[in-house]
């Protein structure tokens, strides 16, 4: 950001914070619950829907606030969804979880889950929605090594299944709110059968499993969880981020677990935990 645009920024809410009556400039990083992925044969699960933006004209008052729980691995159908997070208008849906050999496609989330081995179609239900993230990939088809599809990321598609390898999760984004880059939010690799599992994408992806237990995703990235032969990883819980002037204050309801940093002009707050009937007043 430039001088001026510090300038003018800090100006603003210094102004704001005076009167107490907003509106408030902030910036943000809201990232949903990231998918499980899919056990038996099973693609990798894809990253909780990722909203960004700064200099956003936000009211004072009491605004909505959540973080997205990650979901379970799952071999079942239906599956346990992801969660969404929220912060005031912004709302990032949670993960789709991946394909097994019981149901073959992955589902559909902020980004999409890998498919399982058996799922070679291009098809709605592993896609990424609202713009929030990308889709999963595919599984190789019925032909030893069995892989499935890695998991969509923030940043990119889940890979497909090729060769002797399960489909890697697509790499997360990068964000600097918190004064210095950390990248969020990435796809789980797939699992196979007789082959190399895939790796989990930049930003806490988990990583697939040929057999046993597979990596879950990092908490509080909404990363997806790896798909396995055997039992799945978990997707991870998701996070709100926002900057907000030292001029205004912010000040949470008892469910919250938050922490806050200085980073130039402003105050930045990271939300680790929230639920469904939680929130910030911003004054």
């Amino acid at each position: 950001m430039a001088n001026s645009s510090i300038r003018d920024f800090t100006k603003y809410n210094r102004v704001s914070g005076a009167t107490g009556a907003g509106p408030f400039l902030v910036d943000y990083v809201v990232i949903g619950g990231g998918g499980g992925g899919g056990g038996v044969l099973g693609g990798g699960g894809g990253a909780g829907g990722y909203l960004s933006g700064s200099a956003y004209s936000l009211p004072a008052g009491k605004h909505p606030l959540a973080v997205g729980a990650g979901a379970p691995g799952s071999s079942t159908n239906p599956k346990s969804m992801a969660s969404p997070s929220r912060f005031g208008p912004f709302y990032a849906i949670g993960g789709g979880t991946g394909g097994t050999s019981n149901d073959a496609p992955g589902a559909m989330g902020g980004s999409g889950a890998g498919t399982s081995y058996n799922f070679t179609i291009s098809a709605y239900l592993n896609i990424g929605i609202d713009s929030q993230g990308n889709s999963g990939g595919l599984g190789r088809g019925n032909t030893s090594p069995f892989g499935g599809g890695g998991g969509g990321g923030a940043g990119a598609a889940g890979g497909n299944a090729a060769g002797n390898a399960g489909g890697n999760g697509g790499n997360g984004l990068a964000s600097s709110i918190t004064g210095s880059a950390v990248t969020r939010a990435g796809g789980g690799g797939a699992g196979v059968r007789g082959g190399t599992a895939g790796t989990g994408g930049t930003g806490g992806g988990g990583a697939g499993a040929p057999s046993g237990t597979a990596t879950s995703g990092t908490a509080n990235t909404g990363s997806g969880g790896g798909g396995s032969d055997g039992t799945a990883g978990a997707g991870g819980s998701g996070v709100v981020i926002f900057a907000l002037s030292t001029y205004a204050t912010a000040t949470f309801s008892a469910g919250v677990t938050q922490t806050s940093t200085f980073v130039g002009v402003n105050r930045v707050f990271t939300v680790t935990e929230a639920g469904p009937t939680d929130t910030v007043t911003i004054g």
